[in-house]
């Protein structure tokens, strides 16, 4: 009865599950700093509290209601069958009707109602989380932001001036809520973060050029992300601050990145983000990627620490994001790795298996199958209709497919990722120029060289070919050309193989 009579008038009673349309037994109230969450039945009723925060304004019934229509629009853009409507709440604060007659007296977001257990922190938390899961998210982000407003050039928004403001407030802010021996790190990161800016600011102004700074979910954590059946939705996007949402698809990225790492999953992590640059062909985003990244960790350990603050004081997530922004400023040195073998071998089951197994969620894969239809302009399962050494498989677009994955490892080795290329590599010549493009960026080299018995390889092919859910178009013509035409590693190059297990 205490807690019931602690609430506003209005929020209490709207516990009483009479006053909700359809069959509502009960009413669950779940509260945050910002607003009141009313569960009745198959529905959710967000109602925003009456604050003004210096990230938010609701201080007014016209300025919630204006937030309640954003809301609702903004998130219809990932989950339009989970936000339903704005409703009115008309009567008076004793005896509220939802969509009555007469004054409005407050506004409310509308949802479908989801499991809890369906959020992705819980999904991960209980080891259920997919690395089809996150392809599925990825390709969803991807082809919501190549849609996404994008904005305008004369805006404040990803400016090395706004990203350089938004990142040193952290450390204003953090250094009045860390312990004292918390400092040197900060300290550290403090220095990190402005080489950065100095050394990122054309970086942040092309993409900006670019037009890579849209209107994003701007909050997309894994607590913010639902399976509802196999399909990952994002929902509960910023709608009450522009400069939140307005940002670089790098740094929306970066967010979920980090937060699969905080959850102890890196190898999901380092999937997320190749499945999202396969999807987009963004590779220029890994130039600001590593800093977004830490700012984001550094975002996360000033949440955690004002927790802390207003609770029981511990600062030990604080201190735990703290740490982890410092693991994400200094890498391990880049590698490269080349792939070796024929069609169906397992080239791109075995770098996979490197990605989910990376510790580091530090390496980036690049398939000479996506890449040569990006290079077309087709997407990664679009069937191009080439024949056996013709189209997209003769020899010109052969060599042009090499020496775009040879430009994009360089490019991306510059950045201080590991480069997995998964391609078939069939000639001595092709992995001797992957190995002194090696020796030219001083990375260690290696060879992937998966293999099985032929009839294995035919079967596989042939089981491949008939999905038609993979971006390769190998035929079994394919593989009988290569199993006469390509050249084995040779003696001299045994000593860079690896153990593709």
């Amino acid at each position: 009865m205490g807690a019931i009579m602690s609430l506003p008038p209005l929020i209490a009673a709207l516990l009483n599950p009479a006053r909700y349309p359809g069959p509502v037994e009960r009413v669950d109230l779940v509260e945050t700093h910002a607003s009141w969450l009313l569960l009745a039945g198959e529905r959710a009723y967000k109602i925003k509290k009456p604050v003004t925060l210096p990230f938010l304004d609701y201080g007014n019934l016209e300025k919630r209601q204006a937030c309640c229509e954003a809301e609702l629009r903004l998130n219809r853009r990932f989950a339009p069958d989970l936000y339903l409507e704005v409703a009115r709440l008309t009567g008076s604060i004793s005896d509220p009707v939802w969509n009555g007659t007469g004054p409005v007296i407050e506004h409310a977001v509308v949802m479908r109602r989801f499991a809890e257990e369906g959020r992705l922190d819980h999904v991960c938390d209980r080891g259920e989380l997919t690395y089809q899961h996150i392809s599925g998210l990825a390709s969803a982000m991807a082809g919501f932001h190549d849609l996404a407003a994008a904005a305008a050039p004369d805006s404040p928004h990803g400016t090395p001036v706004r990203v350089a403001a938004d990142s040193l407030e952290n450390f204003d802010e953090l250094r009045h809520l860390l312990a004292p021996h918390d400092e040197p790190m900060l300290s550290a990161l403090e220095h990190w973060t402005h080489d950065e800016l100095h050394r990122r600011e054309d970086d942040f102004t092309r993409r900006k050029t670019r037009g890579r700074v849209r209107e994003c979910h701007g909050d997309l954590h894994l607590g913010n992300l639902v399976l509802l059946g196999e399909q990952v939705l994002p929902f509960d996007c910023i709608e009450f601050n522009e400069g939140f949402r307005w940002i670089d698809v790098a740094s929306e990225i970066a967010f979920t990145y980090v937060d699969l790492i905080d959850h102890g999953q890196p190898g999901l992590a380092c999937w997320f983000i190749n499945e999202w640059l396969a999807h987009s062909g963004d590779f220029d985003a890994l130039t600001v990627l590593r800093f977004y990244a830490v700012y984001r960790s550094m975002v996360r350990a000033k949440v955690a620490a004002l927790r802390a603050a207003q609770s029981d004081g511990n600062l030990a997530a604080a201190q735990g994001y703290l740490a982890l922004a410092a693991r994400l400023s200094t890498p391990a040195a880049p590698t490269l790795t080349i792939t070796f073998g024929l069609s169906g071998s397992g080239k791109s089951r075995a770098s996979r298996q490197r990605l989910l197994t990376d510790p580091a969620a530090a390496t980036v894969r690049l398939r000479s199958d996506v890449e040569r239809k990006r290079l077309f302009g087709l997407g990664a399962l679009d069937r191009s209709g080439s024949a056996l050494d013709s189209g997209l498989y003769d020899a010109q677009a052969h060599e042009r497919t090499y020496r775009r994955l040879a430009e994009l490892a360089r490019q991306v080795l510059g950045q201080g990722w590991s480069v997995i290329v998964d391609a078939a590599f069939l000639k001595r010549r092709e992995r001797d120029e992957f190995h002194a493009l090696s020796e030219t960026c001083t990375v260690p080299f290696a060879i992937l060289a998966p293999s099985a018995p032929v009839e294995v390889l035919r079967q596989r092919v042939a089981a491949r070919a008939r999905k038609g859910r993979d971006a390769s178009e190998a035929t079994l013509e394919v593989l009988e050309r290569q199993l006469v035409s390509h050249e084995p590693l040779e003696a001299d190059e045994l000593p860079w193989v690896s153990d593709p297990t």
